[in-house]
């Protein structure tokens, strides 16, 4: 029973540790998480499986496990710090896609394996003990609730990743003092020269931090793992560079931030009162101070920012946010505009819509809300990324589902195209004659080292301002809302065309195909889903291998949406999206202790009822989130949470009853059954990422797992067959 505790919260922590290390190591890049769950999952399976066919009963093997996890742990991060040094990447430069993914699975192989062969030993174990892979399961369960709880924990108390490591591995070599008394001296050595080496690590371990962190960052004044990622700062002469999760977020001798403000700024005839949601640390705050409003307003999201960052910046940058006008709030953007007053100037600072969290700051939702926080005549604006003189089909529709969603929030869109697209939005005709701009410029008395009277006539005059209005205003492309976050989906596009240059004339989702294909998914999905599982019925080990598989798919599905639902609307503090994964863990144990308490102590109709209920109320979950999708209404903590806590109930009890349905030997099913359910996880996880959610949306999505749920009815036991 310990040992399964200990296996589920090992192996969350284990998982946190090294997906965070990974995403650092690929830049942020969002879709490393999907990758990487998706790889830990299969590898898991994989160890599952392996030497299934001969169970062994006895605790023996289990410290012989747990030894190597507790070594191979802080081994990986070491791994993974090093990824571009081994690899020979180019400092900034993206590693061939290739070798990113060898090398995200070379890291997360060990790991995996030797979970996999955790669970299926102590499973099998447990049911020596004439108990069943339900009860184990709920286990597990118990413990990755505490594993997450205790992941969310550390990180908001500012424990860094690599001590998190060390923690991981110091709970792996208690569990492997178990087989302290029964081995052999060789054993015994291995167990103390384990934890001499641990103790080591622990003591320099604030070193060893520092100097993994410098192998990519020769010039490091500080690094620090935070809610939101790992923040890095270094230092080369008088430039400061910030980064977040390796990728360069700005850099003080940069103009990113004078060129945003003040072509913003300019477009109102008197900025009094300006509000700026991120990016103040890196220049915005001082740069509209320069504008001399009455009062500023700045958000951030990351307090790290200002505690970490902030005193390193130059004097004038600190002093800007100790101006009497400016006011500074530690917030959610979209929180505090649900409170905020009225503005001139709204500048949007927030990283680019590259993940789901992110892309919430740049959807029909947000832009209405900003909208409805602009004094008359005011002016919203932000930057993104692009080509300054050609744009891949990708590019380009981003750029026009970003154009068309302001548009339909504010009437009088402008574009300025360049490296950074600047986008600029009013309710009222915004002017483009640079004469009235320069006017402004001289009468302010701005100085700045990039916007000059000159570089204004540019950006207005230039060939491409006028052929990048006429692009936009006849592009096509979906709007990009809460419910359907497409930017997201062309951002994953863009990066993925730097490896496999073909993908940029990848026309992702215009409206008429996507409304066929999201019918096409709707109706062919559910019957082709129908059609396998009625050939499959026949056959026991088939119908309960896709059973467990469904139940893993389908469960990584509702995780996502809720979880995603709850991103959109009520922001992406860790902690409370700590508390939402707990509760699905939470739902998961409850459900797999359930079932086991009907088959060892409910009577005949109970143990009858089982299979109908389980796979019956599966669509259940799906029709909750469905219409709380379709309402519009938000959705507060306590019943997103109960919502996921409802979901892994019945998608724990699925999982069980495929363990229970007729007598078998519960230590030959616990590794295909586990297997079956991680590989379907993974399949959910990807698919809903990647492609249902954006393509389709979360409504959509959210009602495709109904009819996909109750199409499992097909997999019950055709006639009467004993559970338990």
């Amino acid at each position: 029973m310990l040992f399964l505790l200990i296996i589920g919260l090992v192996t969350i922590l284990a998982q946190a540790v090294l997906l965070r290390e990974l995403v650092v190591a690929f830049y942020g890049v969002d879709l490393i998480y999907t990758l990487g769950i998706g790889a830990w999952l299969v590898w898991t399976a994989a160890g599952a499986l392996m030497g299934r066919r001969h169970p062994a009963s006895g605790t023996g093997r289990m410290p012989l496990l747990f030894l190597p996890l507790s070594l191979i742990l802080p081994a990986d991060v070491v791994f993974i710090r090093g990824i571009r040094i081994l690899f020979s990447g180019v400092p900034g430069a993206y590693l061939p896609f290739a070798v990113q993914m060898t090398a995200l699975s070379g890291a997360l192989l060990p790991v995996g394996l030797l979970s996999g062969q955790l669970f299926r030993q102590a499973a099998q174990d447990y049911a020596a003990r004439g108990r069943t892979l339900a009860a184990a399961y709920a286990l597990e369960s118990a413990g990755g609730l505490a594993g997450g709880f205790a992941a969310t924990l550390f990180l908001s108390l500012g424990v860094q990743n690599y001590m998190i490591a060390l923690l991981c591995a110091f709970v792996s070599l208690g569990a492997a003092c178990a087989g302290w008394k029964k081995s052999g001296v060789g054993f015994r050595s291995a167990l103390a020269g384990a934890a001499l080496l641990l103790a080591f690590l622990w003591i320099a371990a604030g070193a060893a931090d520092r100097a993994l962190t410098a192998w990519n960052h020769p010039n490091l004044l500080v690094s620090r793992d935070t809610p939101y990622g790992r923040m890095t700062v270094t230092q080369q002469g008088s430039q400061i560079a910030v980064y977040d999760n390796d990728a360069l977020s700005f850099e003080t001798e940069g103009t990113e931030a004078e060129e945003l403000v003040h072509v913003a700024a300019l477009l109102h005839p008197r900025p009094d009162r300006v509000l700026i949601l991120g990016g103040g640390v890196a220049g915005s705050v001082r740069e509209a101070l320069k504008h001399r409003p009455a009062h500023v307003d700045y958000v951030e999201l990351n307090p790290a920012l200002l505690t970490v960052v902030a005193p390193r910046m130059a004097a004038d940058s600190r002093e800007s946010l100790r101006a009497n006008p400016v006011h500074i709030f530690l917030d959610d953007p979209r929180r505090f505009l649900a409170g905020a007053p009225s503005y001139d100037l709204i500048l949007i600072g927030m990283p680019e819509p590259e993940s789901g969290p992110a892309n919430r700051f740049y959807t029909l939702d947000f832009f209405h809300e900003c909208g409805r926080h602009l004094n008359p005549g005011g002016v919203l604006a932000f930057r993104m990324r692009s080509g300054e003189n050609f744009w891949t089909p990708a590019q380009a529709q981003r750029s026009v589902s970003l154009y068309r969603t302001l548009k339909a929030a504010l009437p009088y869109v402008q574009v300025l195209p360049g490296a950074a697209s600047i986008f600029l939005a009013a309710s009222q005709p915004l002017p483009h004659d640079p004469a009235l701009l320069e006017s402004r410029l001289e009468a302010r008395g701005i100085a700045a080292r990039l916007v000059s009277g000159p570089y204004i006539r540019y950006l207005y005059t230039n060939d491409r301002f006028a052929q990048t209005a006429h692009l936009l205003e006849a592009g096509s492309a979906p709007l990009n809302t809460d419910g359907r976050p497409v930017c997201y989906h062309y951002t994953l596009i863009i990066w993925m065309s730097k490896f496999y240059p073909s993908l940029a004339s990848f026309d992702a989702a215009t409206p008429s195909l996507t409304d066929r294909r999201s019918t096409a998914i709707f109706l062919g999905l559910p019957i082709a889903a129908a059609a396998l599982f009625w050939i499959a019925r026949r056959n026991h080990l088939w119908r309960r291998t896709l059973l467990a598989g469904l139940a893993g798919c389908v469960g990584m599905v509702y995780e996502t949406l809720l979880v995603l639902h709850y991103q959109v609307k009520s922001g992406i503090l860790y902690r409370d999206i700590g508390i939402l994964l707990t509760g699905f863990m939470a739902g998961l144990a409850l459900g797999a202790w359930a079932s086991d308490r009907c088959v060892r102590h409910g009577g005949p109709w109970a143990r009858r009822s089982l299979g109908p209920l389980a796979i019956g109320g599966l669509a259940l979950p799906g029709l909750a989130i469905w219409f709380r999708l379709s309402s519009g209404v938000l959705a507060g903590l306590p019943e997103a949470a109960g919502l996921l806590v409802f979901a892994g109930f019945l998608v724990s009890m699925t999982f069980a009853y495929t363990g229970l349905e007729g007598a078998q030997d519960q230590r030959i099913i616990a590794a295909p059954r586990y297997a079956a359910d991680l590989l379907g996880g993974c399949l959910g996880s990807v698919a809903a990422t990647l492609l249902l959610i954006p393509l389709a949306g979360m409504e959509a999505t959210a009602g495709l797992m109904v009819p996909v749920s109750i199409a499992a009815v097909l997999l019950l036991p055709p006639g009467h067959r004993r559970i338990g």
